[in-house]
């Protein structure tokens, strides 16, 4: 399996889900063997109204070993990577979540088809399946003995159309429909999810403002260059009352307090003494 996350080590929950089904069928197998006590476990939607719990424990409980190992495998596949991606709390509520839709979804149905009682994990199962194809629907799975490599958007398409094709035709007493509840309700909940999800409206950058720097033309004939003409010092003259005065206030009141019109005669003066004695 090639997906961002890598399928890795079985994450917490993934695993407290495959050790709770395996307990769960070794208890009805060998302590609570009386049949009162799956079927107090079951999904019946005739019994919904006095038993609503089973909408929930139904999905711990399966036929046989067959039947748990073919959910665990499943789960095993593609649940570490969801896991990861939505973090434990949040995968196993989408779990459940996923595992109560389908049975709802057999409620609903059950006004238009009979549907027998029913347990096991695959509309669970279904709702991670459908998340691992939403998250990374171009990873590329490989099972033995199938020697080429299968999308899991390709896998979980064909897997859903057997399950309906299955329902429509079969007879082998497994509620085909119900699994396809947890595939419907792990779409509307990341349906929902993207609609809740405000994302920022993306602002426009301003435009960075360069230098334009205009190249000059270089003069190439020597009859075009002309001679440097010295600045001519366009300052004023400086009187000497002026300067007397800057120097009276400088004695008075400190050099720190001269204006800045004063300190500019004060420098003037003194690189006019400076060119002088040059």
């Amino acid at each position: 399996m090639n997906e961002d996350g890598g399928t890795g080590k079985l994450t917490p929950w993934v695993t407290r889900l495959i050790l709770l089904n395996g307990t769960v069928l070794l208890l009805l197998a060998t302590v609570f063997t009386a049949p009162r006590f799956f079927a107090g476990l079951s999904f019946d939607p005739a019994a919904f109204p006095s038993r609503p719990w089973t909408a929930v424990t139904y999905m711990f409980v399966h036929h046989n070993v067959f039947h748990l190992a073919l959910n665990c495998l499943v789960l095993f596949l593609f649940g570490p990577p969801v896991e990861r991606r939505l973090g434990g709390r949040r995968f196993i509520t989408y779990y459940l979540y996923c595992g109560i839709g389908a049975a709802l979804f057999a409620l609903g149905l059950a006004a238009l088809f009979r549907i027998d009682p029913f347990v096991g994990a695959s509309g669970a199962v279904y709702g991670v399946s459908l998340g691992f194809v939403l998250f990374w629907p171009a990873a590329e799975l490989r099972f033995f003995p199938v020697p080429a490599a299968t999308t899991a958007r390709t896998l979980f398409l064909g897997l859903l159309s057997v399950d309906v094709a299955w329902g429509l035709w079969g007879n082998d007493g497994i509620a085909h429909f119900a699994h396809l509840g947890g595939a419907v309700a792990g779409y509307i909940f990341f349906r929902l999810q993207s609609l809740t999800t405000r994302r920022p409206t993306a602002r426009p950058m301003p435009m960075a403002r360069r230098p334009v720097v205009t190249p000059m033309r270089v003069q190439e004939t020597a009859s075009e260059l002309r001679p440097a003409v010295p600045m001519i010092d366009h300052r004023h003259a400086i009187s000497a009352d002026e300067v007397d005065r800057v120097l009276d206030r400088i004695a008075q009141f400190g050099i720190e307090n001269l204006t800045s019109q004063e300190r500019k005669v004060l420098s003037d003066a003194s690189e006019r003494k400076r060119r002088e004695q040059h």
